[in-house]
């Protein structure tokens, strides 16, 4: 029986094939951003669905985050103090970055119907730049948010004496 640290390295390794035949971002780079270092815990015959899947799942939960700001509709209370955060340009920022990502959950549910390695790994290396270009524009979103956030709280304490 395999223990954790042997079945991270044979990933890597399988993963390094991979990479070389398909020309895909590294182990590192990906594993840093969608934890695909948790694919050692799975047995699969098709390493490179299970890779997409982390890279697909991640970029799904955050389109579901943009769309509770967006068209916020049985969402958790905080998400509310969030949107009164939100000026337009943040909007506009977070409606573009939404409709790419809902390109992206339209392809990925087409390779959950039909697999294809060449699709397969487009879908990772087109997603891991949208990745790319996406973390930027949603790090200003929650830069202004926080200091928005850090504001209103010291407005809303300002007259209060204890």
């Amino acid at each position: 029986m395999e223990n954790s640290q042997e079945k991270l390295t044979k990933l890597k390794e399988d993963y390094e094939k991979l990479r070389k035949r398909h020309n895909l971002p590294s182990f590192k780079e990906l594993n840093e951003d969608f934890q695909i270092e948790k694919a050692a815990e799975t047995e699969t015959e098709i390493l490179i669905r299970e890779v997409r899947r982390f890279v697909g799942d991640k970029l799904m939960n955050y389109m579901r985050f943009i769309e509770s700001l967006l068209n916020p509709v049985n969402v958790p209370m905080f998400i509310f103090s969030i949107i009164k955060l939100i000026d337009a340009e943040e909007k506009k920022r977070l409606s573009e970055i939404y409709k790419k990502l809902m390109k992206k959950e339209i392809k990925f549910i087409e390779l959950d119907l039909e697999f294809n390695e060449e699709k397969e790994a487009q879908f990772i290396k087109d997603s891991y730049e949208l990745w790319q270009e996406m973390k930027k524009d949603m790090l200003k979103v929650m830069d202004k948010i926080n200091k928005r956030w850090d504001d209103k709280f010291e407005a809303n304490n300002k007259d209060y004496f204890g």
